[in-house]
């Protein structure tokens, strides 16, 4: 079913929904039919509109699929759509449908055009590059306008689920603060509440029984259990960019009391009506502009939202870095060489290609966090699939935080838009692997929340499921498009990829 929704404003605004019943094929046609991109998608806070159990949203390179397994939803009354703060926010406003649950840098320069600013988004406590800066003004929100990031104002020292503060084993400066917020008198590093603000991305609210399942119960890469405080049971840790929290319950009471400013906690049919929502949803690219349809007969079995539900209670702790469990299946349906003219096997030959790098193509892999510093060796040749291993998804199933060098100088980019904090190690404490007792870093990740050296700079990586429609890509948003994903690694790690190998690897990640 193809859903196009009209922005509008208000609670009880009369909401026009453009709906075609799709049935076996009809997918590709259809949307064939309507190749253009659809940018009025937005869901408000309080819309009165019912999703369809499965939904299709355009985006530049197809179509994504959205599927609630629990069929319709009636946004009115639901809390995971209703504005349950006091900034007139709720739970949607960051996890978009149309974005894959997550959300756009083109969604979010829409708002800002539609209501010049006065979107609940642009809540200057996280919308505002510190909450200081008067609101409206798009240099307040720049970070957010130009970046897709959000404020992330962590506690310093850190403090551990039972409120007991951890001892870091390392001082924080502030190098460079061109928000302001790091030496603000009320928010920063030396007010009353020491706070370090960090900037990122929205994750994914999808395909969640995959990102929370646990591996193996003992972490290698923490040396221990990853226990949640909530249920005293064996945690994933891949739910959060920094895994300071462990359950939906406890992400979603972080969330609204600070993204939405709740000011209360929710009573507990609220808050079991939210996790179950997010729990519910399967999302994955399923229109390819070229290849057309993705998934169901004659195509690739991981291909498509539907897979993402057939295949979730088949596979528990499973690596799908090798050739008996690809993480994503086999793509032999689509190597068939395209006949003359024929684009749409041109393109899924293109695809098939694609995951054969993903999968099989190796290069050396070095000096990287949680990945070579925990006895694989430095360097490892291996493949993409080695770090993104979680059948289906592509996250790691490990739990997944490392330090490619995103945000930790000098792999990551210049960039003087973000703050720029210097780290320096005690002399007892272990230091970072590879850049020593002074770390130089954007963003300082798990460190702020474990207070460990040798975890400056790791964050942990999201999975691959509807990239097409949530750009822009890695924590701090450093990848403005997929192609920028790739570009990164080819240089971080020497890929070397040719152009074919890069085209090819750009169109599968696209696909998924």
């Amino acid at each position: 079913m193809i859903l196009h929704r009209r922005a509008t404003r208000g609670r009880n605004a009369t909401v026009a929904l453009t709906l075609v019943a799709i049935a076996g094929g009809g997918l590709a046609r259809a949307t064939a039919e309507n190749e253009r991109t659809v940018h009025s998608q937005w869901i408000e806070p309080g819309a009165d509109i019912v999703l369809p159990a499965h939904a299709n949203y355009q985006n530049a390179l197809g179509g994504l699929g959205v599927i609630n397994v629990a069929g319709d939803v009636h946004t009115s009354g639901h809390p995971f759509f209703e504005p349950i703060g006091t900034n007139g926010r709720a739970c949607v406003t960051c996890h978009q449908p149309s974005d894959a649950m997550s959300l756009s840098l083109d969604s979010i320069r829409e708002r800002w055009a539609a209501t010049q600013g006065a979107d609940p988004l642009f809540d200057t406590f996280d919308g505002a590059n510190c909450p200081d800066q008067p609101r409206g003004e798009r240099s307040s929100h720049s970070l957010l306008l130009d970046h897709g990031l959000f404020r992330i104002p962590l506690a310093w020292p850190p403090k551990r689920f039972d409120g007991t503060p951890v001892k870091p084993e390392f001082t924080i400066e502030v190098i460079k603060d061109p928000t302001g917020c790091n030496t603000h008198p009320t928010y920063g590093l030396q007010s009353k509440n020491p706070t370090i603000s960090v900037y990122r991305r929205p994750r994914m609210a999808a395909n969640l029984p995959y990102i929370l399942r646990p591996g193996n119960p003992f972490s290698f890469k923490i040396g221990a259990k990853d226990i949640d405080p909530r249920t005293g049971r064996h945690a994933s840790m891949n739910l959060m960019a920094d895994g300071r929290l462990l359950s939906l319950e406890d992400q979603a009471l972080d969330a609204m009391a600070n993204h939405m400013q709740m000011h209360s906690a929710p009573d507990a049919v609220t808050l079991q009506r939210i996790v179950s929502y997010e729990n519910q949803l399967y999302v994955a690219q399923q229109y390819d502009k070229r290849a057309r349809k993705l998934g169901g007969e004659g195509a690739p079995y991981s291909l498509g939202p539907e897979a993402m539900i057939e295949y979730v209670d088949k596979y528990d702790y499973y690596l799908g870095d090798a050739l008996d469990m690809p993480v994503f299946g086999g793509f032999e349906a689509w190597k068939s060489e395209p006949a003359d003219g024929d684009e749409q096997q041109r393109a899924r030959a293109s695809i098939a290609r694609g995951h054969d790098v993903f999968f099989l193509r190796p290069f050396w892999i070095r000096d990287a966090t949680h990945i070579n510093s925990v006895g694989l060796g430095n360097p490892i040749r291996r493949t993409c699939s080695t770090c993104h291993n979680a059948i289906m998804t592509g996250h790691d199933i490990a739990p997944a935080f490392m330090d490619v060098g995103t945000s930790n100088l000098p792999w990551a980019e210049a960039r003087p838009e973000l703050p720029l904090f210097k780290l320096e190690c005690e002399p007892e404490a272990v230091p970072h692997p590879y850049l020593g007792r002074t770390v130089y870093t954007h963003d300082p990740g798990r460190a702020l929340i474990s207070g460990k050296c040798e975890d400056i700079g790791s964050l942990t990586m999201q999975q691959f499921r509807g990239l097409a429609a949530r750009a822009p890509y890695f924590s701090n948003g450093t990848a403005k498009d997929i192609a920028g994903i790739v570009d990164f690694y080819d240089r971080r790690f020497d890929m070397q990829l040719t152009d074919q190998e890069r085209t090819d690897l750009i169109n599968f990640l696209g696909s998924l």
